[in-house]
């Protein structure tokens, strides 16, 4: 499968990525002598040199750059869509008719194609709009529940709504390909930011839509559990999850503090819930006595969600102890390189790639010959002026 990928920064690149894990050719177009603008997204870097932000979507790719604007580019990059089972981009929605490559001229030069755009606001009214992610958490809501209770709005700490994205147009792709199976003619797969956020805000949402309540930020607490947040313990903090009452019964017999099992203001969740500000202080005070990785691994013997505030160094570690190793080796070009490993496994395995990302137009010389060997479309138009892309971070 080929995949025609014309998408920058993230949320498209990821997606791609995630189809060329599964063993697609994807072949990135950039800007010559530019690239992906992630290109200079650093500190940090690799040890070639790479910026560390464009590695972790652009393994297992070839680098193809050609200038949009230039007729001969761009009639090389309709014979790519004449080769290509998909077609990602992430600019404003129109921004590639002007390269000759709207809808209905990708689908008349191969009728065949899946095409997948995210944008940042969808194509209505909308389609003018540039998407940044933590623009959308903003207007989206994510921020607003994201937070101390009495602090500022946070966002959340990675571009969790590109991701998200990247995800949801992963699915719909695999989706249209496989209804293509049946029709034998591709499909329109359009994602928004907007969109993907809400379909992932769950149970908040609902509570909107279904209840009318609107949720507000309530830090690392949540809205019908307790305790199911993080607390101080005598050194570090421990993120607690106790999802029942039994749980909640071994939890304060481990603290030293049984009794208030059966307190009736906390003998409940539901009581838990309504006295969750006298909880704390009372459970805080019992966790002093030692540190939160101490906590963790007696409460976690006794069958208990709990788990330090690590960071994301520690995390890796934890996964590779549990045997869920998150690093893939990455080989290109006599370069090694590691990436985070995706995260669905198969039995029997899948004959996965191991490219580690290309250098900006690795693959040109190559792509270009084969391409050039290609009969000729009809006229390429020649845009006026580059347009961003519709998702940029």
């Amino acid at each position: 499968m080929v995949v025609a990928d014309f998408s920058r920064i993230l949320a498209g690149p990821l997606a791609t990525q995630t189809l060329a894990d599964l063993g697609a050719e994807v072949i990135k177009i950039e800007r010559p002598g530019a690239g992906d603008d992630t290109r200079t997204w650093g500190p940090p870097w690799a040890a070639d040199g790479t910026a560390t932000y464009f590695q972790s979507v652009n393994r297992n790719k070839r680098s193809l750059a050609l200038d949009l604007k230039n007729p001969d580019d761009c009639e090389l990059a309709r014979r790519l869509v004449r080769r290509a089972d998909v077609v990602i981009d992430n600019f404003i929605p129109g921004t590639l008719d002007r390269a000759g490559l709207s809808d209905d001229e990708i689908h008349a030069l191969n009728p065949r194609a899946v095409i997948g755009r995210i944008s940042g606001f969808g194509s209505a009214g909308g389609r003018e709009r540039p998407g940044y992610d933590f623009v959308v958490q903003a207007l989206g809501g994510l921020m607003h529940i994201t937070g101390a209770r009495d602090g500022e709005a946070m966002k959340v700490g990675v571009a969790l709504v590109d991701i998200l994205s990247a995800k949801d147009l992963t699915i719909g792709v695999l989706a249209a390909l496989r209804r293509r199976e049946t029709t034998g003619t591709g499909t329109l797969v359009e994602v928004n930011l907007l969109s993907s956020l809400q379909g992932a805000l769950a149970n908040q949402i609902q509570a909107v839509i279904g209840a009318g309540a609107e949720p507000t930020r309530i830090g690392n607490t949540h809205p019908s559990i307790c305790p199911y947040e993080t607390l101080r313990c005598g050194e570090g903090e421990l993120a607690v999850a106790i999802g029942n009452d039994a749980q909640f019964s071994r939890f304060c017999g481990e603290l030293g503090v049984a009794e208030l099992a059966n307190d009736e203001r906390f003998a409940t969740n539901p009581a838990r819930v309504a006295n969750r500000d006298a909880l704390r202080p009372l459970l805080e005070e019992a966790l002093q006595s030692a540190s939160a990785l101490d906590w963790e691994k007696r409460l976690t013997a006794l069958n208990l969600a709990v788990g330090h505030v690590a960071t994301i160094a520690e995390g890796i570690t934890l996964a590779q102890d549990l045997g869920i190793d998150p690093v893939v080796a990455l080989h290109r070009d006599g370069v090694d390189s590691n990436g985070v490993r995706h995260p669905v496994r198969y039995t029997p395995e899948f004959d996965t790639p191991a490219l580690g990302p290309p250098a900006l137009d690795a693959d040109g010389e190559q792509l270009r010959a084969q391409l050039e060997a290609d009969s000729p479309t009809t006229t390429c138009p020649t845009p006026d002026s580059p347009t961003p892309p519709a998702t940029a971070s």
